[in-house]
């Protein structure tokens, strides 16, 4: 991995850890039992997935059917998800938000935006833009990688470091 790829890594990883503060303390102003951090990705899944089985979202995840489950259980028991017959499949359950989950996604987002625009507004215009324009082409590599294409990036990476 060349120099400047391990700095900006090293730099992400810092800005994530001032993220994360960020983004308990929005979780914390929105509920007062917010749910886990594997509740909150199965919500996110479900956000942009609405209807996907349990097997897809174990899939999503890269957890065990058995965990899936319990986790949407406990969502369900909080009154965030539904489990409904699929149209396709009499065998198959389709997982959907109920509204008190959207309005939970919602409001976290929200307060999150909020903190995060507090922060912004504190940089010049022209950092801003240039933030926009790295956290634009970060999230289409991230979409775009599979986990064995981001190994095999690293990997090639590497090579042009050991060969430099």
């Amino acid at each position: 991995m060349t120099s400047t790829s391990h700095e900006a890594a090293g730099t992400a990883g810092e800005v994530i850890e001032l993220l994360e503060i960020l983004w308990e303390h929005g979780r914390d102003a929105v509920s007062t039992s917010p749910v886990s951090a594997s509740q909150l990705r199965v919500l996110y899944c479900l956000d942009r997935d609405e209807g996907m089985n349990l097997r897809t979202l174990g899939e999503l995840l890269g957890s065990a059917p058995s965990s899936v489950s319990r986790l949407c259980d406990r969502l369900q028991a909080l009154g965030f998800l539904e489990r409904l017959p699929s149209p396709v499949s009499r065998r198959e359950l389709e997982l959907h938000l109920t509204r008190q989950g959207k309005k939970y996604l919602s409001d976290l987002r929200l307060r999150r935006e909020e903190a995060l625009t507090a922060t912004l507004a504190a940089m010049p215009p022209k950092a801003r833009a240039v933030l926009a324009e790295g956290l634009q082409a970060f999230r289409e590599a991230a979409e775009g990688a599979t986990p064995t294409r981001r190994l095999n990036a690293l990997e090639e990476l590497e090579e042009v470091d050991r060969s430099a």
